[in-house]
């Protein structure tokens, strides 16, 4: 590829605006660093290229769809890396727009597997910083899925500033959840302007993917938090094994499935407000640790009784398989329930929460270990519902008494909407602004 002469300046790709080019290849802030944070089933879900027999490095999920957002029902990847932005101080409404264009190029992009812009790490001007970073040129797609999110903020912060013009279209609904037992919430880590999940089936496509769309923001947004997670604790496709959490249990069990669009419409699909919102849904972020250690010294019939279910196979005390249905009168010899009520499944099963399911998507995270040398680890917990209330009504059911809770603590906690899907031609969230 030949290479722009240094006494001309390089041309912005179709598609990129001027300013994300230059945040890119640095010819505006040359130098400038970024903050990495640490290392369908249906067209709805994003179409796999190349058949059901494709290998993961060359799967693919299409960026463009004109209902849903990739990373939600997608049968979930192995891989996550959570970002939360702030608007810098001074950015416009005109500056957000664009800025959600750029991302939107860039993320059909990175989907695809290729670089962020033209020219890639490798192929640019020699004497400007690369367009892309590098690190996933390697690598293919690894069903790399990304997925927007706008916090409560961007429509109205903290001081009631109306910074975007669009008060006007916050959903009632858009609320933020109230404290629970055992929460013990950093502001510093929770909530944000925008939000993405980045989730892939190798984890340096995932960080590329931040990392570049965190260059593309520069001086219009920045890193709030995030957050690396490993390991899916829950599976969204009918088609994947039930995986397990870092306390060695199957964890979630009867997680809403891709292949239940009615369920999914009565419980994750938003239908009402403004019509913007409509077919998107709510994101649900929680950083929960757990007390890996005190857990390992429960005695494991201990350990049944809490989760309500057997450790190995999954399946609820009360008898069956892992997917038999609990029944929570059914008494044993003693005459006592065989699943206590106050057990996880009981407190979280949608029988014992007037019908309230939700679609959880979590990962497993070990962040090192604190200054008693214990592991700082746990649950990344994201789960998609129509209503953050409802997911509100269930944890307040769950905080009441469930033995569970005694090994948790909840540190970050945020709420974001997913607008629905992006048409070809369109950029994440364009519906909201036309309004």
């Amino acid at each position: 590829m030949t290479t722009s002469s240094h006494n001309e300046p390089p041309k912005t790709p179709a598609g990129l605006s001027r300013r994300g080019f230059l945040a890119l290849t640095g010819a505006a802030v040359a130098g400038a660093g970024v903050a990495t944070a640490g290392l369908s089933l249906a067209n709805s879900a994003g179409i796999i290229q190349g058949g059901a027999n494709t290998d993961l490095e060359r799967l693919e999920y299409a960026f463009h769809d004109a209902k849903l957002q990739s990373g939600i029902i997608t049968p979930a990847q192995e891989q996550m890396f959570f970002a939360a932005f702030d608007l810098l101080e001074g950015t416009t409404r005109t500056d957000l727009i664009e800025l959600l264009k750029d991302w939107s190029y860039a993320a059909n992009r990175l989907m695809m597997g290729i670089p962020v812009a033209a020219g890639g790490a490798f192929d640019g001007d020699p004497l400007s910083p690369p367009a892309d970073t590098g690190e996933a040129a390697d690598h293919g797609p690894y069903g790399l899925t990304l997925t927007f999110g706008f916090g409560r903020s961007l429509f109205e912060d903290e001081s009631g500033t109306d910074r975007f013009g669009l008060r006007s279209q916050l959903p009632p609904s858009f609320v933020s959840l109230p404290k629970m037992i055992n929460d013990f919430i950093q502001p510093a880590i929770s909530n944000g302007d925008l939000c993405v999940q980045a989730c892939a089936n190798d984890p340096q496509v995932a960080i590329h993917a931040i990392r570049n769309l965190t260059r593309i923001a520069f001086g219009r947004a920045s890193i709030r938090w995030s957050q690396i997670g490993f390991g899916r604790t829950s599976s969204t496709s009918k088609s994947q094994s039930t995986p397990r959490n870092l306390f060695g249990q199957k964890d979630g069990t009867n997680n809403l499935k891709a292949e239940e669009p009615e369920k999914l419409a009565q419980h994750v699909w938003i239908d009402e407000g403004p019509a913007w919102a409509r077919g998107g849904s709510y994101l649900i972020a929680r950083k929960i640790s757990m007390t890996i250690e005190v857990w390992d010294g429960v005695r494991l019939e201990e350990q049944d009784r809490v989760l309500g279910r057997a450790k190995g196979s999954g399946a609820p005390l009360s008898g069956g398989e892992e997917f038999t249905q609990p029944d929570f009168h059914k008494k044993g010899a003693d005459g006592k329930v065989l699943i206590d009520e106050r057990s996880h499944v009981a407190r979280t099963h949608p029988d014992n929460n007037k019908g309230i399911a939700m679609l959880r998507r979590g990962y497993n995270f070990v962040d090192g270990n604190d200054e008693h040398g214990r592991l700082d680890a746990g649950l990344f917990f994201i789960a998609y519902v129509k209503d953050p209330q409802r997911f509100a009504q269930v944890h307040k059911n769950m905080a009441r008494d469930d033995m569970f809770i005694e090994y948790l603590k909840t540190r970050s906690s945020s709420v974001f909407i997913v607008p629905p899907g992006v048409k070809e031609g369109q950029y994440v969230g364009q519906a909201l602004f036309e309004a």
